[in-house]
């Protein structure tokens, strides 16, 4: 080419084109744990807010804002600028992050009934999701909406009860509600320290440990043991979720039924296996806002959602009436792709 001095190789002059290549499904990728995400709830249940926090911790964005900030800049999520004027979100956004050794896409929807819409597309293509409830409010309306469109496309989830600092909340009446209106098999992995103005962490039913969130942002967690004053909620708290496990887990119903003690990994894996079998749901808790329990959420997304693998996808055949097949996600079968409408 005339252009190329002395002649010299394209691969030679531009040694970076192909370093920065994306890989889609490659060997050496195949150990990258990945999760495909949707963050649902009612208007103002705080979606936008922890959607927010987690960009912030996984290192996506440098600083903070908030969908009704005084610096007017608004969420990132929030790009319209009529969704920063009004301080909703309009239209599903999605959003890429890492977190630990994992890669997570995620789609932060609307809750306003009028746009629901754009909920029912997200979950359709989605293989997890948040269910975020209000600490005060519980389950609202537009709750019940959300959980219907997950249980139709059969998406595991995990519930994370926010905004634990305002005045009048109540985890536990909020797990009522979701067991009683929802008929969800839900239990609590986290119990937590102080609520309202007290609010500062939890402790974790799992590792039995309690997790402080310090610092300007509620980017230093402090690991500590459980306070004095809690060691008989934590253990009536654990028996509840264990026996909840049992109900769904033949491997914890029959230590239950020895009366055996399960070990923490015994119990992270009936919970991973019942959560993306769509039997069990577990509960975090936190508070977006004041930037509390937002990492422990992140480490329940990667320890209990499925991978897209393990989520069954069924097609229809048009040539035997629509009939319904499963989709494999092999590497050597044809490219079968659902095509989704979507602005970054």
């Amino acid at each position: 080419h005339p252009y190329i001095a002395g002649g010299a190789a394209l691969s030679q002059l531009l040694p970076t084109a192909t370093s920065s290549r994306r890989f889609l499904s490659t060997d050496d990728l195949e150990s990258i744990k990945r999760r495909n995400i949707g963050i649902s709830a009612h208007i103002d249940s705080g979606k936008t807010t922890l959607t927010e926090r987690i960009l912030y911790y996984t290192g996506r964005i440098n600083s903070i804002h908030d969908v009704r900030g005084k610096d007017g800049v608004g969420a990132k999520m929030d790009s319209m600028d009529l969704e920063r004027e009004k301080g909703i979100t309009i239209q599903s956004a999605a959003t890429f992050c890492r977190w630990k050794d994992a890669r997570i896409n995620i789609i932060d929807t609307p809750g306003h009934v009028d746009f629901t819409i754009e909920v029912e597309r997200a979950l359709r293509v989605l293989d997890g999701g948040i269910l975020v409830l209000c600490g005060v409010s519980g389950v609202q309306s537009q709750s019940l909406t959300v959980d219907r469109q997950m249980k139709r496309y059969n998406v595991p989830r995990l519930a994370f009860i926010n905004k634990l600092d305002r005045q009048g909340s109540n985890p536990w009446k909020v797990i009522g509600d979701l067991r009683n209106q929802l008929k969800l098999n839900a239990a609590a992995m986290q119990i937590p320290v102080g609520l309202e103005d007290g609010h500062e962490g939890v402790v974790d039913l799992i590792t039995m440990k309690s997790y402080v969130f310090e610092g300007e942002k509620g980017e230093k967690i402090v690991e500590g043991d459980i306070p004095g004053d809690m060691t008989e909620m934590v253990e009536e708290k654990r028996a509840e979720l264990i026996e909840r496990l049992a109900e769904v887990d033949d491997e914890i119903g029959e230590l239950f039924l020895m009366e055996e003690e399960p070990t923490e990994e015994q119990l992270k894996e009936a919970i991973r296996r019942q959560t993306v079998a769509c039997k069990f749901v577990p509960v975090f808790m936190g508070s977006a806002f004041k930037n509390k329990g937002v990492q422990k959420l992140l480490d329940g997304v990667i320890d209990y959602l499925p991978e897209p693998i393990e989520k069954p996808n069924f097609a229809l055949d048009r040539s035997k009436d629509e009939e319904p097949v499963q989709v494999t996600c092999k590497k050597e079968d044809p490219l079968l792709a659902l095509a989704f409408k979507l602005e970054e």
